[in-house]
């Protein structure tokens, strides 16, 4: 498969929206996309989404969007990817799973200690989750995917019930590391494991 990598920067919520789906009905089995990119503070629920998971927004604008899951928030310092490439030869469940893998290869080679939760999409540390993934499939087609708290404000995921879940501790890359990481040097550490991830599948 050949996958085409693209980092917009800084993208409003609603134009990578229109972007994916723009980008998915040109996916075909040999060729796909990874969005790699940032949004304006946002916070997204999933279509079964409780929208009393929203505590406060606060002046934060929220979008109801077709994608799994709960309740998430987006801000700039963190990376968003939206791999949007055609599943059917892996499955989605090993798709879902090459994202956690590529993230925790990613956050080891940082040198952040994060594992797989039991029962819970995404992947923590001990001190709490660092990253969400929430995905949709269509005619064999992803769409959204995830986010990794890189050096974004977490103040914002107090608003909420991350992910449906009362009192659910966020962490960061920073926040674990101690010092500032920027976006960019995140964004090229998941590029070169998920796309061997992909395509060595």
């Amino acid at each position: 498969m050949e996958l085409e990598v693209r980092r917009p920067g800084l993208v409003d919520f609603d134009a990578a929206w229109e972007l994916q789906r723009r980008l998915a009905a040109e996916v075909t089995p040999e060729r796909g996309f990874l969005l790699l990119l940032e949004h304006p503070p946002v916070f997204t629920l999933g279509k079964n989404a409780d929208p009393a998971n929203v505590l406060d927004p606060g002046g934060i604008p929220v979008r109801r969007i077709d994608r799994g899951g709960d309740v998430t928030y987006h801000g700039p310092g963190q990376l968003v990817g939206y791999p949007l490439v055609d599943v059917r030869r892996m499955g989605v469940r090993a798709f879902v799973e090459s994202l956690e893998e590529s993230l925790l290869e990613l956050l080891g080679g940082l040198g952040v200690a994060a594992r797989r939760r039991r029962g819970c999409v995404g992947v923590w540390t001990e001190r709490g989750k660092i990253a969400s993934i929430g995905v949709r499939v269509r005619r064999g087609v992803s769409t959204h995917g995830f986010a990794l708290n890189v050096s974004n404000d977490l103040a914002p995921f107090r608003r909420i019930h991350p992910c449906g879940v009362p009192g659910c501790p966020m962490t960061s890359v920073s926040a674990e590391l101690g010092r500032k990481v920027g976006v960019g040097e995140a964004a090229s550490r998941f590029r070169l494991r998920f796309v061997r991830a992909v395509i060595g599948s």
